[in-house]
């Protein structure tokens, strides 16, 4: 009995070390209903799967870990469902993770696939019928990078501002991002890293991560996939006004053929996407399809007509890029590679892994583990118009007009507040931070939940990324206020001052 105290005790502190909650103490946090809901459990055991399988072996992250961050502070209503699933099942040999729900029907399974992630299976298929397939290694990419100058590579040159005598208050700024209150109470920080001039000069993490530890990036993924449908465009592959985009909407009486790349990228298809938009839960954690699920709502308001923030939007709009490669359904592996050979290898971003369904479409809503860094080297390509120069040979990546378009303002934008508070604007899948919190007028950012952001300030040639665990319903990490906090220190003794 002594020893089970002290274990448990142990176990309570070292969460708590790591800002971090144990099994137990999750399930203590949670109502004591008994929940007999089979979608609800099926859901909460899919969120379980995914979330532990790419954590687990993507991330590196223990279970206790995994329990104490990614499991935590969730989605109000799934709480009590998750607290009382049992644990995950681990199987090493063929990656994947299982957790059963129901004493009558097949667990919830989320399998790796290298590169690609992991991927949630179809609710009810059993662990008998998996087949392991091949999916796209990087691990030469990520040998090579160990020797290889930042921005290509990991190693940094010379001291950071940070760490010299000059930067201790831009240090110390920078540090209040990890004290769970100055911008926002009970805040939980992984990551901060400031680019300037392409060099990094702030980098600090939470105990538990480093510059290798991807993290899921929730809606910055979205500005990934504009990126990577950037590229596209500028390999001639698509245009902003394709329209009839997918093969389900052909029929000349089907009016979704008027939707256009252009107002998918806009977040007005204007499809029904349902009460909230930002809830895609039969894909991201039910285990459903883009083509079952994203790809069959229908037309209610004239494409173009409104903005209304859908995750289906952006899952649409990369279905459309598989259409128009005219890969196959069954053959999807062309597809698959192609973020990595237009975007993700040419600029050294091999800690990041997109996710797809099983029916091999990306899930670029939401659903990319990557780390603070190759969010850096994102923000530096928009930085460098679309131009990476860092490589052996200088490249361009998408059209020199990509990132004045992605922060354009949409036609239409989004509506204040109930309150009236006003909105960050919207481009084209990115965020328009101009003028909030005094920030400089080219402000924009790729935003994501549990207070994910890449800052990109154009004039300042300034990158700010900052990852999280912000509690899912709670507070939220001011960003227009961190990241103007972080101009404004700059600016009094940054480098160069």
């Amino acid at each position: 009995m002594k020893k089970t105290k002290i274990l448990r005790t142990l176990t309570c502190l070292f969460a708590l070390a790591y800002g971090a909650t144990s099994p137990n103490i999750l399930a203590q946090e949670n109502p004591k209903e008994e929940i007999t809901d089979p979608v609800l459990l099926s859901l909460a055991a899919g969120y379980k799967a995914t979330f532990t399988c790419s954590s687990y072996f993507l991330s590196g992250r223990t279970i206790e870990q995994i329990n104490g961050d990614e499991l935590h502070r969730i989605y109000p209503e799934y709480r009590a469902a998750l607290a009382q699933l049992p644990a995950a099942v681990i199987d090493e040999d063929n990656k994947f993770i299982s957790v059963h729900y129901s004493e009558n029907y097949p667990p919830r399974i989320a399998i790796a696939n290298d590169r690609l992630g992991c991927k949630q299976l179809p609710a009810g298929l059993d662990a008998k019928s998996i087949e392991v397939t091949k999916g796209i290694s990087g691990k030469d990419n990520i040998a090579r990078q160990k020797q290889t100058f930042w921005p290509q590579g990991d190693k940094v040159k010379g001291r950071l501002f940070m760490n010299t005598r000059k930067g201790r208050a831009f240090k110390n700024q920078l540090a209040r991002a990890f004290d769970r209150k100055t911008y926002g109470e009970g805040t939980e920080t992984t990551a901060v890293l400031v680019i300037k001039d392409g060099k990094i000069i702030g980098e600090k993490y939470r105990d538990g991560f480093d510059k290798h530890t991807p993290q899921r990036t929730w809606s910055v993924a979205k500005s990934i996939a504009a990126t990577i449908l950037g590229a596209a465009i500028y390999d001639e592959k698509i245009t902003l006004k394709d329209s009839n985009l997918l093969n389900q909407w052909s029929s000349a009486n089907d009016p979704r053929r008027d939707i256009t790349l252009e107002n998918l990228l806009h977040m007005a298809s204007g499809l029904d996407n349902g009460p909230r938009g930002n809830r895609t839960d039969d894909i991201y954690f039910g285990g459903g399809r883009v083509i079952d699920h994203a790809a069959t709502r229908r037309l209610i308001v004239a494409p173009g007509s409104r903005w209304y923030y859908a995750n289906n939007d952006t899952m649409l709009a990369m279905r459309t890029l598989r259409e128009k490669m005219s890969v196959e359904e069954d053959s999807p592996a062309a597809f698959n590679a192609y973020p990595f050979d237009a975007l993700l290898d040419k600029i050294g971003m091999h800690h990041t892994y997109p996710e797809t369904d099983w029916n091999g479409d990306f899930i670029l809503s939401s659903q990319v583990y990557t780390t603070a860094r190759d969010l850096g080297r994102l923000g530096l390509l928009y930085l460098n118009n679309g131009v990476w120069p860092y490589g052996k040979n200088e490249e361009r990546i998408f059209p020199k007009w990509w990132a004045d378009y992605v922060q354009t303002p949409a036609p239409s934008q989004p509506p204040d507040r109930s309150d009236g508070s006003k909105r960050f604007g919207y481009g084209a899948q990115f965020w328009l931070l101009g003028g909030f919190e005094n920030l400089p007028d080219d402000s924009y950012a790729a935003l994501g939940n549990r207070g994910q952001s890449l800052v990109i300030i154009p004039s300042k040639q300034l990158l700010i990324i900052r990852r999280g665990f912000d509690d899912n319903g709670g507070a939220r990490f001011d960003v227009a206020r961190f990241a103007s906090d972080m101009v404004s220190q700059l600016s009094d003794s940054g480098p160069g001052n």
